[in-house]
């Protein structure tokens, strides 16, 4: 439209520069080329059904990066989201840093090298199980501060870096609307629950950062998830495992899901949590038919917590979530295969799905469709099937379907279905952890730590202090040291019965030594991170040294307040079992040391790792606590990525030729319930869960980026006491691969096929199996045509079976990189039982 030229002379001058800028406003708005309506993201005019995934850079490597992003286009994917990780990027105040794994530019151009889109969570709070949920620890202590509510200090900071990102991506031409790939950004993260706690400080904090941020002109819009009041023009949004209830607080706003959970974070202490592919698809299709039209993956590739970037406390290294990409950027089958069918489905759907709103049909008392018919004829249907237990025999169009129970069927026709959730044609793959050969293993070197020593940094005051307030986590570890006179006459010294010590702290794990020796061990867990060290602990006449060595596991990243949350040996501390009964050692003279002599000294590096004398392997001792060990190595040959495998050990810390792998602590066993999980039903992140009684971690990434051809300096710190000669290094591979699919189940080729009037009848379905580049089918271990039972790894044969299951495959199949057979009777010597619906099971050998 046009606009008339604005006069000013009748107006004052602060009402005429505001009418100018609301002018303004309304002919970049015409220009921008993101907007929205009420059905979907507007990208230049035109609407989107749009599937994103998420993305960390930090939790991946440069190198790493294209692989990821090509296999999550391959995947389906439109958009690649990612936060932005405050205190990766300024450590220092003032001080900035956008190199290696940090270099968003970097990433954001790769991203719209492979023809895909961005969103930029900026937070600048991410949560994220991320150390301090991505602040910066110097923020703490800039005076005066409170964070995420109405405060002066906070906002000045936090307004300073997002200017600070949004500038950067301006500069680089980074913003849809100056032509890169940028559409979306976000402000904040989740904080609804916390404004709704705050009470009227935090609404008005929120009111204050959707007007930064939009004030800032990136020219695409902004969101702000789990916020149900976000003001305008921001676009509140949904989190969690299902968001098909959620409707945008105004009606002209899209329906978005910021993070659809593919799985959860794993603790240490914690089984492993898993989410079934078909739940996810199910939980997807259900956003889709009920009007949602931005998907996002959290995460499509979850990565790993390098160095001590985890928070919680208690996350461990790898945070995999069960993701489609694996922590190692692998494929994980099915659920990638399965929900690549699944966005296909949904864009066959797209032309019906954004030109009208849902017909909802109700098919029986857990069945309905939703039917969306456009102007020019197109018409896509979903019916779903909500009982978790049975199937359901519809009639929908005068056509009967047989629906799952607790699944979706798309019909993008209104005909014939192409994808159901729960039927899944992808692949599945078992992985395995095969390793590296390095003659009789690494040749280990080692250095001891004294516990109780003091040095220069060491500082001497009454009474126990807090522990992030002195170390500023620059290290996880800080030492509390005290000195115990014990008389001649006490009783205990005739009666061999030690006096107990009572340590209480914050958390998170606590070792208590006494004359140089490990005398035990406390942690806590993520539900309870204080802890109190209670034991006997062997004194002698004189003065004896109590040394407490305390340590984080990641500092709180989620809370009201968290930049005040406490961590360390707080008390009270007293002994007990003395002739006076209790003595309080809590107020007498504590010295403090921050870190360990080690980290002074930079053992982990290659300079540094020169700078003292280390025991010979021959000399090495095992289970001796407070122990660095090093050892060099060769890179393993070929690509396939790489872990240590750390079961041997107890707790601590990893580096490869200086960068950290990560804190392990393989001594900290799961516990939960890993009974057996059916994907039907209500999902929650306790549902489905693996790895009970085993460490809650084994193995952790190391990649190969990371590594030259020869001369690798492995340097591992270790605080308990383990084995290093049982560490070992193993390639990641795909064992064996499966197929599970039924004589008759739709698939999209079909469909299309059928649709372009090639084919008068259904074709059967194919079973795909593949290997991972570099592996061919060395045998077949299962295949059954009938009734076979159980999945992949444990497929057994039913009542039904063709004797000739295994032919097609040994002769289609073995020696082959990949292989396509149909699941049809003929291909298996007739069917063997005609009145009886059948599918094939197969699951095959790669090496």
């Amino acid at each position: 439209m046009g606009l008339k030229p604005v006069t000013c002379k009748a107006m004052p001058v602060t009402v005429a520069l505001a009418v100018v800028l609301i002018l303004c406003s309304l002919v970049f708005s015409s220009m921008a080329s993101v907007s929205y309506d009420n059905k979907a993201l507007i990208i230049n005019g035109r609407r989107k059904i749009l599937i994103s995934g998420s993305i960390h850079y930090p939790r991946s490597t440069p190198e790493m990066w294209p692989d990821l992003i090509q296999k999550a286009k391959e995947g389906g994917l439109d958009v690649i989201q990612t936060y932005v990780f405050w205190n990766g990027h300024e450590p220092q105040q003032g001080k900035y840093y956008f190199e290696g794994r940090y270099d968003l530019v970097r990433f954001i151009k790769l991203i719209k090298e492979a023809g895909l889109y961005a969103h930029l969570r900026v937070g600048p709070y991410v949560c994220a199980e991320w150390n301090f949920g991505g602040f910066p620890v110097w923020l703490k202590y800039v005076p005066g501060i409170s964070f995420r509510t109405d405060n002066g200090p906070f906002k000045a900071a936090m307004e300073k870096f997002t200017r600070k990102i949004v500038d950067m991506m301006k500069v680089e031409g980074l913003y849809e609307s100056q032509g890169g790939p940028i559409i979306l950004s976000q402000i904040e993260n989740e904080y609804g629950p916390l404004e709704y706690e705050l009470g009227a400080p935090g609404k008005a904090y929120a009111n204050w950062a959707a007007k930064m941020a939009v004030g800032l002109g990136t020219g695409v819009p902004w969101v702000m998830c789990k916020q149900d009041d976000a003001p305008d023009p921001v676009i509140n949004t949904c989190n969690g495992f299902y968001c098909d209830y959620f409707s945008p607080n105004k009606a002209y706003k899209p329906k978005i899901w910021t993070e659809a959970w593919t799985g959860w974070f794993t603790q240490f202490g914690g089984a492993v949590p898993y989410r079934p592919a078909e739940d996810l698809a199910f939980s997807v299709a259900r956003f889709i038919q009920k009007g949602g039209s931005y998907i996002n993956y959290y995460m499509y590739h979850g990565g790993t917590n390098f160095g001590r970037t985890s928070g919680g406390p208690f996350i461990t290294t790898s945070y995999d979530y069960d993701a489609p990409l694996d922590e190692y950027g692998l494929l994980r089958q099915p659920k990638w295969g399965h929900l690549k069918d699944l966005h296909r489905a949904i864009k066959l759907c797209e032309p019906a799905l954004l030109a009208s709103d849902a017909t909802m049909i109700s098919l029986g008392n857990y069945q309905e469709a939703h039917v969306f018919k456009s102007k020019t004829g197109s018409c896509a249907a979903f019916l779903a099937n909500y009982d978790a237990h049975s199937f359901a025999k519809v009639t929908f169009g005068n056509l009967h379907y047989n629906i799952p129970p607790w699944s979706i069927s798309i019909l993008p026709d209104c005909k014939n279905t192409v994808y159901n959730t729960a039927r899944m044609g992808a692949q599945s793959a078992e992985m395995k952890m095969t390793p590296v050969v390095y003659g009789a293993g690494f040749s280990w070197q080692s250095f001891n730590e004294e516990p109780d020593s003091y040095d220069v940094n060491t500082f001497t005051t009454m009474g126990l202090m807090e522990q992030i307030n002195i170390t500023r986590d620059v290290s996880d570890y800080l030492w509390y040291m005290t000195d115990v006179k014990i008389d001649a006459n006490e009783e205990f010294l005739r009666s061999g019965k030690y006096p107990v010590l009572q340590a209480s702290s914050a958390g998170h794990a606590l070792h208590v030594f006494i004359n140089g020796q490990l005398s035990g061990s406390a942690y806590g867990s993520l539900e309870s991170p204080k802890l109190t060290f209670s034991g006997g602990v062997n004194l002698r006449a004189g003065v004896n040294k109590i040394a407490l060595l305390s340590i984080a596991v990641g500092l709180p990243n989620i809370g009201p307040h968290f930049e005040t949350w406490k961590a360390g040996v707080l008390g009270p501390t007293s002994l007990y079992n003395l002739n006076e009964g209790r003595r309080d050692l809590s107020w007498q003279n504590w010295s403090y040391k921050i870190g360990l002599k080690g980290e002074d000294l930079s053992l982990h590096s290659l300079s540094g790792s020169s700078s003292v004398e280390w025991v010979t392997s021959s000399m090495v001792t095992q289970r001796q606590p407070l122990t660095w060990y090093k050892a060099t190595f060769n890179a393993p040959y070929g690509r396939e990525p790489l872990a240590l495998d750390m079961s041997s050990m107890g707790k601590g810390q990893a580096w490869i030729n200086g960068e950290s792998i990560g804190r392990y602590w393989p001594a900290y066993k799961a516990s939960g319930n890993c009974a057996a999980c059916n994907y039907a039903g209500w999902f929650n992140e306790k549902k489905c869960l693996k790895s009970c009684g085993e460490p809650t971690q084994r193995w952790y990434h190391v990649p190969r980026s990371w590594l030259k051809p020869t001369g690798n300096l492995l340097v591992v710190f270790e605080e308990w006491g383990g084995d290093p000669f049982h560490i070992s290094m193993v390639k990641r591979e795909v064992a064996t691969v499966c197929a599970d699919i039924y004589e008759w189940q739709p698939t999209l080729v079909n469909w299309q096929l059928q649709t372009s009037g090639k084919v008068n009848k259904p074709l059967r379905p194919k079973a795909h199996l593949s290997c991972a580049p570099g592996q061919h089918i060395s045998s077949i271990k299962f295949a059954s045509f009938g009734t076979p039972e159980g999945s992949c790894g444990s497929f057994r044969q039913g009542s039904c079976h063709a004797f000739h299951s295994y032919d097609a495959f040994q002769k289609l199949c073995i020696g082959e990189n990949s292989c396509t057979v149909t699941v049809a009777p003929a291909m298996f010597g007739g069917d063997p039982c005609p009145s009886v619906m059948k599918k094939l099971s197969v699951e095959a050998v790669c090496s």
